[in-house]
């Protein structure tokens, strides 16, 4: 192994397997451990390596707190001569293995340059020495040494005959190899992380189906190479396998898959698009496909058991709705703090199995009050903040009901995200006068923090449902506040 001083910043030439391993396992723990002391000894915080996936709740900088702005700012510029390291040693890896240097993007990517470090680690030099024969000589019948750059000979053999021998040579047979792979070791997966690790994190929703596309494709193409589309067509099919193994085994049901499916079919065409790179390299080294697979599938576990042990907080996120309504601020308050049963829901989410509101019902005046906001699924138990009549009602939430049913034709789907993944922490409804108080604005809040990650992906969607909650409700108070009835009994506001 030979390192020199200028592989840490030189663009041209290449970087055998030894020294990108090397250098770039010194080169995270250093920085790692240069944000720990700086974030301890400057900013009284602490700092993990899952810090690094998502290191605050906040979308864009403009939401930062002046002090965490101070803070990330301070991280960034003691980072960037990792970055210059961590690009040019990138570069000239993909260089050294006979990869697209645009590849170099997904060193970017959370959780995905961790994942391609791993490959290329594995992936031989174009100028390796060739694989040597069964017999023990090279491709020219040469006596070849017992020791291949990079591995072990022995390894190499066994994997490359185990694959000859159990991976079809016609197209469809390779396919369905790669899918039958793939989707049995993710389904295991998918049950460690769930059931034993409690955990739906990084690894499951970004590295798995990753891992899926790139070593569907690998197998696919073990034999000969195979075209762009149908390498992105194996990749993306092998999630859906998976989808529907999870739905035949009472593991998922569909409104859960129909959520994951956006990101787990980019991220298996990226990790596709990846094999489908790899497979036009020359055909000397397919021992690699075999060690891909497997050092995959052992640090993805290691992963979830990280994630486990890590105690990073997730973020508190609120969700503001917002809807305006002809009647005043005393009128609508009464309908704010109970309410009574509203329609059946006409909402397609509602109709495949999320939880929806029903009634609202108060046991108490002022603070201290305990409100049950009854949903489809059970009551929200919601004692009473503020009282401030008639502008604003603020709670906490002391129980929650299951987020859902899932819809499926098995009797019990035991999905663990459906209790205590989304916990709602509080709401608040604000009621804004409008024309000197003849019409009211009535803002409603839920302030909740979510346990599955990526976050910012999966609150896409549990913002939508909470949106979709508030507009049920701000309607149906709605249609109850601007009623005549109620609308000439009400006093009138006085600010």
């Amino acid at each position: 192994m030979n390192i020199k001083l200028s592989d840490l910043w030189r663009w041209d030439g290449t970087v055998d397997r030894g020294p990108y391993i090397l250098i770039g396992v010194a080169g995270f723990a250093i920085k790692h451990n240069i944000d720990r002391v700086v974030a301890s000894a400057f900013f009284d915080r602490s700092w993990s390596p899952f810090n690094y996936l998502s290191p605050k709740e906040a979308v864009s900088v403009t939401e930062l707190p002046e002090q965490d702005v101070t803070f990330f700012a301070t991280l960034l510029l003691l980072a960037l001569p990792f970055i210059w390291t961590g690009v040019v040693l990138t570069l000239r890896r993909l260089r050294a293995v006979g990869l697209p240097r645009w590849w170099v993007v997904l060193f970017f990517a959370p959780l995905l340059n961790l994942l391609f470090f791993i490959v290329l680690s594995i992936l031989p030099s174009k100028d390796a020495a060739p694989e040597p024969s069964a017999a023990g000589g090279d491709a020219t019948g040469n006596q070849a040494s017992v020791q291949e750059p990079g591995g072990q000979v022995a390894f190499g053999r066994v994997t490359r005959s185990v694959l000859d021998r159990v991976i079809p040579k016609h197209w469809l047979g390779s396919a369905f190899m790669g899918f039958a792979v793939t989707m049995t070791l993710a389904i295991g997966l998918t049950l460690l992380a769930v059931f034993a690790f409690g955990n739906y994190g990084w690894s499951l929703f970004v590295g798995v189906p990753f891992s899926m596309g790139l070593g569907s494709v690998l197998l696919d193409s073990y034999h000969e190479p195979r075209s762009l589309s149908r390498s992105v067509v194996v990749a993306t099919l092998s999630v859906v396998f998976l989808g529907l193994g999870l739905f035949a085994l009472a593991i998922e049901g569909v409104i859960c898959l129909m959520m994951a499916a956006p990101l787990a079919l980019l991220l298996a065409a990226i990790g596709g698009l990846l094999g489908w790179a790899i497979q036009r390299r020359p055909a000397e080294n397919k021992t690699s496909v075999g060690a891909v697979l497997i050092c995959l599938m052992l640090a993805l576990p290691a992963l979830m058991g990280a994630e486990t042990a890590d105690d990073t907080e997730p973020p508190l996120i609120p969700v503001v709705t917002a809807l305006e309504m002809d009647a005043p601020p005393t009128a609508v308050w009464q309908n704010v703090i109970a309410f009574s049963e509203l329609p059946e829901p006409d909402n397609p989410l509602f109709d495949l199995g999320v939880a929806y509101p029903m009634r609202a019902e108060i046991k108490g005046r002022g603070v201290g009050a305990v409100r049950h906001c009854v949903f489809s699924t059970g009551p929200f138990v919601e004692p009473i903040t503020v009282w401030d009549e008639p502008t604003r009602l603020k709670f906490t939430v002391t129980s929650q009901p299951p987020a859902m049913h899932e819809l499926s034709p098995w009797p019990n789907i035991n999905a663990p995200h459906i209790d205590n993944y989304l916990i709602s922490e509080g709401g608040q409804f604000h009621l804004v006068p409008l024309d000197g108080g003849a019409r009211t604005r009535v803002e409603a809040t839920t302030w909740y923090r979510h346990r599955i990650w990526p976050y910012t992906y999966w609150r896409v969607w549990s913002d939508l449902i909470l949106h979709d909650i508030h507009l049920r409700v701000l309607r149906h108070i709605r249609t109850l506040s601007e009623a005549p009835e109620q609308h000439a009994a009400a006093p009138a506001y006085h600010p």
